[in-house]
């Protein structure tokens, strides 16, 4: 019989990519989302448009199921503005309903597994700086995360319906979607597009200097295909780094060359405000270059928020904002289980340059 995976936030950078992977691995695939998953693969797959937040419409399109192997979880709610919005009760009682919501109308299927995404947050690099660097078998840091209550459930219901399940906490997630909520690539172009346009060079627009870690998600769609067949992998909680380390002054030629940019001396600003305000000029370059006819706002989802907490925009010299302290994860455990596949950062960030470029979502 051939596996089954339901693939919930199909058009998020990591669901988007574990379709891809999924598909031409010859699985059946059933995208939840919204709006229809673009892809790479010429396979079909089943998509299912439903508002996860709805108990109800969760049951009905979801209930009838009922040959479902794994389910991958990489939905996501976050609130406008983004980084303010990880303190708020609203973002974390509602992400947590989802994910009860997607499980409780799964019941009546085979489901045998469930990955679930965390990330960096799990050890509070929004809250204070990490330990350096941060294990999976350190204690949880006190505050109150949206993921703790998606784990506290996770294991519960993994006891009550016999499933196992895994947990993966990446770094910075490079992936070929637009309109996510942490998503650099397509910020980082449209930025460079508008900046060609003005005569501008692409200089980059961050604060102070820091060394970062990514996560392909390509790696990790493979991982989660690990995680489903390695008896290793049950029940347990592993980070996951493309092996490498960037800084990001050091990486923006290379985006620079991918782009076909000029490079300039650093020019600080917020992203978050300057995009926004050129939603007109990013038109005429839609336009100009036949791409998918969506408002810049579209295009961005939260990610220019992102991009300023990512760029460490509003961090001093100090280094004084946790945002832009270091934030190593280690990823031993997860080598030690048997999963040794790693990326190149710098080449993932020119891979979904390309990929964003092929979809029409890009200029060439």
């Amino acid at each position: 019989m051939q596996n089954t995976v339901v693939i919930a936030g199909a058009t998020g950078v990591v669901g988007n990519a574990a379709l891809d992977y999924y598909l031409e691995a010859g699985w059946n695939v059933i995208a939840l989302s919204r709006r229809v998953p673009q892809t790479s693969s010429t396979r079909p797959f089943q998509h299912i448009a439903v508002d996860l937040r709805d108990k109800t419409a969760c049951q009905e399109a979801l209930g009838g199921l009922r040959d479902v192997t794994q389910l991958i979880y990489a939905a996501l709610f976050e609130l406008p503005g983004l980084v303010a919005g990880w303190s708020e009760k609203e973002q974390m009682t509602t992400n947590e309903t989802m994910l009860r919501n997607t499980i409780e109308s799964l019941e009546n299927s085979k489901l045998s597994h469930v990955v679930l995404l965390q990330g960096t947050k799990a050890y509070g690099v929004h809250v204070r700086p990490l330990r350096i660097p941060a294990k999976e078998k350190q204690p949880r840091v006190v505050h109150e995360n949206f993921y703790w209550l998606q784990e506290d459930y996770l294991v519960n219901a993994a006891q009550r319906y016999g499933f196992s399940y895994t947990i993966f906490r990446p770094q910075f997630i490079f992936g070929g979607v637009v309109g996510a909520a942490m998503n650099l690539v397509p910020v980082i172009a449209i930025y460079g597009a508008l900046r060609r346009a003005e005569g501008k060079p692409f200089s980059y627009p961050g604060g102070r200097s820091f060394v970062a870690e990514a996560s392909d998600p390509r790696q990790l769609a493979q991982a989660m295909m690990w995680s489903l067949e390695s008896e290793a992998a049950r029940n347990e909680t592993f980070n996951i780094t493309n092996g490498d380390v960037f800084e990001w002054r050091d990486v923006w030629p290379a985006i620079g060359n991918f782009l076909g940019l000029e490079m300039g001396p650093d020019e600080k600003m917020s992203l978050a405000q300057y995009l926004p305000a050129k939603a007109s000029d990013w038109a005429e370059i839609v336009a100009a270059n036949g791409l998918q006819n969506m408002p810049l706002s579209s295009y961005l989802g939260e990610s220019h928020h992102y991009a300023d907490y990512a760029f460490a925009y509003e961090a001093d010299d100090r280094g004084s904002d946790h945002g832009s302290a270091p934030a190593f994860l280690s990823a031993i455990k997860l080598r030690e289980a048997g999963f040794t596949p790693v990326y190149d950062t710098e080449d993932s960030l020119g891979y979904w340059i390309n990929v964003l470029r092929e979809r029409k979502l890009l200029p060439n």
